[in-house]
């Protein structure tokens, strides 16, 4: 069993103690995780810190540069991260599942590395001359959640690096081991102490928060757990982006096809097993054709396989933890309790690993759990309602504000819907399709900030205004 190291200033560092990491498919250890000390955090902060001034130096070409081979890294090592992958976090190999992620990580880096900031002019006249540029922060704190580790990593990693920062980096203790091989892999093309990786439990992330060192913190993950973050980094007045919870809606207005939506309002509630922030987790559909809809979702997800993520004809593989899966399993219960019929799946599956099928829950309504609260997990909740009204106002009606999808024939009459709900980003007929040059972030209780694109750039960047 392979007893993993943390990545300081370029070289590999081990420690006194680790931790196991279980496949959530087997329960079988994969690998050892190693458990830094405040004093690696601290060696991890100094080595980004020497390393940011000759960082920031380089041209804007080439950074660009440093990121496309970055990107060719990745991909040469792109069998190996889905494998690794696979074991820590329980997706499969196939569909949207690890080779997706790393493809996806390669896609984002590139993409990336096209975008730039240049300087912008504001006024060039009688009156003088006024610039705004862009200048790196510093280092950048990432913390990264178990669901989509790599990709959610290069999010993180690749535009601080592009706009001229450095970065410590602290998996989910459940899912490092990724993470870790990444990072390895990027020290192989660019100068050490740019990227660095520090792993441990969860309090290590709450030591990186406050450290003076740290300029700005990305964190992705949990509303109660970024709130931590925010508190914690109050004191040093450090930048944030940060990307929360969400309970999206969906929205299915009457002149929607049934038949035609299913797979996609399947694959916006169920891609990664559910476990995505901004993925379905709740479907509001018009009472002219509920019944459609549940039938025409049972019938596609009827034909999913859910099974170990090494198997190559599995489409979704499990829960990645126990807990998450004792929430899920938890919320279904409680929706059964008042009232909800359960469509399909409805009870964890026997043997080892973290299974929990498919599940659909009709003839619910707010006031359980699994309407109210974010599942992150195999189970979708179907409510029926008379009037678009009321659909909005129960959508609306969310801590959360993350994303949103709105179901119709008439596309500009969703559109008209979708510009009513509050959320960060909102689909027609869809759910969830991100890409690398659009904005993404939540309102509410959802995060605070941007990611991707030239926006997402501009984050990782101070302003200074040059009057000339």
């Amino acid at each position: 069993m392979e007893s993993y190291a943390l990545l300081i200033d370029g070289r590999s560092v081990a420690t006194a103690e680790h931790r196991e990491v279980i496949n959530p498919s087997t329960g079988e250890t994969v690998g050892l995780l190693p458990l830094a000390s405040p004093a690696d955090l601290d060696a991890a902060v100094a080595a980004a810190a020497r390393a940011f001034k000759p960082w920031a130096a380089k041209s804007d070409a080439e950074r660009a540069q440093a990121l496309r081979d970055c990107a060719d890294a990745i991909e040469s090592h792109a069998e190996e991260l889905a494998r690794l992958l696979t074991l820590e976090q329980g997706k499969p190999l196939n569909g949207a599942g690890s080779r997706f992620e790393i493809g996806g990580a390669v896609a984002w880096t590139r993409a990336t590395a096209e975008y730039s900031l240049p300087v912008e002019v504001l006024q060039d006249g009688p009156g003088g001359r006024v610039e705004l540029h862009r200048k790196p922060i510093g280092v950048v704190g990432s913390i990264t959640p178990w669901n989509w580790p790599v990709m959610i990593a290069c999010w993180h990693i690749m535009p601080a690096i592009r706009t001229g920062n450095t970065v410590v980096i602290k998996p989910s203790p459940l899912t490092p081991l990724s993470t870790i091989r990444l990072v390895e892999i990027l020290n192989g093309v660019l100068p050490a102490g740019v990227v660095n990786v520090i792993a441990g439990a969860d309090e290590l992330g709450a030591i990186l928060s406050r450290h003076p060192g740290v300029a700005k913190i990305t964190f992705t993950g949990s509303t109660a757990t970024g709130r931590k973050i925010m508190a914690g980094a109050a004191d040093t007045l450090k930048r944030l982006t940060l990307e929360l919870g969400g309970n999206d809606a969906g929205i299915v207005l009457p002149d929607a096809d049934p038949k035609a939506i299913a797979e996609n309002l399947f694959w916006g509630a169920f891609v990664n097993s559910g476990q995505t922030c901004a993925a379905l987790k709740r479907l509001y559909v018009h009472d002219s054709i509920y019944d459609a809809v549940c039938e025409a979702l049972v019938d596609f997800a009827s034909q999913i396989k859910l099974g170990d993520g090494l198997d190559e004809s599995a489409i979704l593989g499990p829960i990645q933890n126990r807990r998450q899966l004792d929430i899920v399993r938890s919320y279904v219960e409680d929706a059964v309790a008042k009232g909800g019929r359960v469509l399909l799946g409805g009870a964890p599956t026997e043997g080892p690993g973290y299974f929990y099928p498919v599940t659909l829950v009709a003839d619910v309504d707010h006031g359980c759990d699994l309407v109210d609260k974010e599942q992150f997990g195999t189970a979708l909740p179907i409510i029926r309602y008379h009037d678009v009204e009321e659909a909005l106002a129960k959508a609306n009606s969310s801590e959360f504000g993350l994303g949103g999808s709105v179901w119709g024939g008439d596309v500009e009459a969703a559109k008209a819907v979708a510009a009513r709900l509050e959320c960060g980003s909102v689909w027609i007929n869809k759910h969830g399709a991100i890409q690398p040059n659009a904005p993404f972030g939540g309102v509410k209780q959802s995060g605070i900030g941007v990611e991707f694109g030239a926006e997402g750039l501009k984050e990782l960047t101070t302003i200074q205004t040059f009057f000339c």
